[in-house]
């Protein structure tokens, strides 16, 4: 206790003040205004199905991409139903706390090592990030859309980050129910089993299928509609040609053909990117440096998934904390290199590539480099950190003294 009063210096605390003051000021000058947006489809979604229509006929008109319907599984819809029985405005606020407190906890999850190894005082390094993690456009995103992708998150991080490195038997739920809510999840699977972590593996596979079977029981006709019809039709989800698309057949479709990219093109780019960046994570993993295979497997669910958004793409912050890593393991020019790569993935977030430009609603021809540059910025980021993100021989310890 007493370490702890001595670590809470004047200093340290003026200074979290004035990186929370700074990024609040960021954060209501970058930000768009959507307005929860996708919270309200999900609650009218929900609302119409409590009324006794289809759940997967449910569509709201939007300027950009003509109609937007619910896209998530079943499982999903049966979570999200009881907030539909809420206030609109209580909703918001749950939802809103929700993403903050699951940034608060995998914040510590990723940096309490890091800051142990390094004798940083846990509380001030997590209280400094926490507030510039909320200011990048994915989390500005998330917050203003009124998205669930924390919680996602939360569960995958829960597993590879805390579970696993104790060696929990519970390792893989997590994973498991986060696939049964948005299906990318699905690739953590492919993770734990090139990591060869079987049994989180086949847990992870268990609860998905448990949960799914569930929610087949307690809404039979919603499940039959999804799994044979709404899962396959991207068109649910938007044009892929919009620039908030920050996946490879995003990119293609902004290059080549607005209207629809050739799939065996995307289809041939996806297989190779995902073949090298999983051998990659693997490396990772089984190095003992799970902060790194957790980041090249969430940036490469970005890239395949035929259609990822920003609010997607939280997966820059565990690759920032890889790359911060590797630098104090570095001296000299390599130090500073990681520094300088942590730094620009970092603003790259905060300028983002919806919030400072308005797209409009017609194609927008890339014609120019620096319009492929802005249009495509997460995509080429993503696919430089599945390049050139360091391996970190591990382990982190996760099981040291927990003094903050």
């Amino acid at each position: 206790m007493s370490q702890a009063r001595a670590q809470l210096t004047p200093r340290r605390v003026l200074v979290v003040l004035a990186v929370l003051a700074a990024c609040a000021i960021g954060f209501w000058r970058l930000r768009v205004t959507h307005d929860f947006f996708d919270l309200k489809i999900y609650m009218s979604a929900v609302r119409w199905w409590g009324d006794g229509h289809e759940l997967y006929d449910y569509a709201q008109p939007d300027r950009v991409q003509g109609a937007l319907y619910f896209t998530y599984p079943p499982f999903a819809a049966l979570l999200l139903f009881p907030f539909g029985l809420l206030p609109l405005g209580v909703t918001q606020a749950l939802f809103t706390l929700g993403t903050v407190a699951a940034v608060v906890v995998t914040t510590y999850w990723l940096l309490a090592p890091l800051a142990r190894k390094q004798g940083w005082p846990v509380w001030f390094a997590v209280a400094v990030a926490v507030p510039l993690v909320l200011l990048i456009e994915p989390l500005r995103e998330t917050i203003t859309f009124g998205q669930i992708n924390m919680l996602l998150i939360l569960l995958i991080m829960m597993d590879l980050l805390v579970l696993g490195p104790r060696g929990s038997k519970w390792t893989g739920v997590g994973i498991g129910v986060a696939t049964a809510l948005k299906l990318i999840p699905g690739l953590f699977i492919v993770y734990l089993l090139v990591t060869r972590q079987w049994r989180a593996a086949f847990t992870a596979m268990g609860a998905a299928a448990a949960v799914t079977l569930v929610a087949a029981a307690i809404a039979p006709r919603a499940s039959w509609d999804f799994w044979t019809g709404a899962l396959w039709d991207t068109a649910r989800v938007g044009r892929l040609d919009y620039t908030g698309n920050q996946s490879l057949q995003g990119l293609l479709a902004r290059l080549v053909a607005p209207e629809q990219p050739a799939k065996w093109v995307w289809l041939l780019l996806a297989l190779a990117v995902l073949a090298f960046g999983m051998w990659r994570a693997a490396r990772a993993g089984l190095a003992g440096d799970p902060v790194t295979g957790l980041a090249l497997t969430g940036l490469l669910s970005g890239l395949i998934s035929p259609i990822t958004w920003p609010h997607h793409l939280y997966w820059f912050v565990p690759a920032i904390v890889a790359l911060l890593a590797a630098a104090t393991q570095s001296t000299g020019g390599r130090r500073s290199g990681w520094l300088a790569f942590a730094a620009g993935v970092y603003a790259v977030c905060v300028i983002g590539v919806v919030s400072l430009v308005d797209w409009g609603v017609a194609a927008v021809p890339t014609d120019t480099p620096g319009l492929f540059l802005a249009r495509n910025a997460y995509v080429l980021l993503s696919l430089a950190l599945v390049a050139f993100l360091p391996v970190r021989p591990g382990p982190w310890d996760y099981l040291t003294s927990r003094t903050v």
